[in-house]
């Protein structure tokens, strides 16, 4: 097998298994947790707790019901820019694993927050702090196709922010809630920065060659 297409298929499995992993949590989470509700995991540091964000990752909001179409239309522009910048660093023999990965896990997160949005308000009703959604319920979902929100239950408590502190303060570090999906993007962006430049490699100049010859005097 040509190494292009077996790193076409490696990419395409590692996508795809991210994908899963990101869909089963956030399902299971959907299914089985009120609005709200928490599950700790490890102490009082590593928590389940549902929440949904109707907008940018970890519980950031992008304006309302236009603001949110617009992202999720940017986040299908970007996947399918990624998509092809990777198909052409394959074809052209310029990729190697660390960078396929980096790929793989920016692509994967993307899409795994693209399928919220698009399709979590036509499959799901309303979760709330009093009741646990189902999918596919007789009344319909709560939300349009592409409105959907973004199931977060990842939460990080690490050590309490100073009450002074600027925006966060009273909180913990980290205070965001994210998913599955997030991480991966997050560490796909921290591999970019380390592996900048294999990924952005310059083309090498070609040299013309001809029958030029520099005129010498007479």
């Amino acid at each position: 097998m040509e190494k292009g297409r077996r790193y076409s298929i490696v990419a395409s499995a590692i996508i795809v298994v991210l994908i899963i992993l990101d869909q089963i949590l956030k399902i299971w989470v959907k299914t089985h947790l009120a609005l709200g509700e928490s599950i700790p995991l490890l102490g009082n540091w590593l928590n389940l707790y549902f929440v949904e964000n109707p907008g940018m990752a970890f519980g950031l909001s992008f304006g309302q019901n236009f603001g949110k179409l617009m992202l999720t239309l940017l986040r299908v522009v970007l996947v399918a820019f990624l998509c092809w910048y990777m198909h052409r660093m394959i074809k052209r023999d310029k990729m190697d694993i660390p960078v396929l990965i980096t790929f793989c896990l920016i692509i994967a997160g993307a899409l795994g927050n693209i399928i919220d949005c698009m399709f979590y308000g036509v499959i799901f009703n309303e979760s709330t702090p009093l009741a646990v959604a189902a999918m596919f319920p007789e009344g319909g979902g709560y939300a349009p196709f592409m409105y959907g929100k973004v199931v977060d239950m990842i939460y990080v408590r690490l050590f309490p922010i100073p009450e002074n502190f600027p925006l966060w303060g009273g909180t913990y570090f980290f205070p965001a809630i994210f998913n599955f999906a997030d991480s991966c993007v997050t560490v796909g962006v921290a591999l970019v920065i380390i592996f900048n430049k294999r990924i952005f490699k310059e083309e090498p100049k070609e040299i013309e060659t001809g029958d030029y010859r520099p005129e010498t005097e007479d």
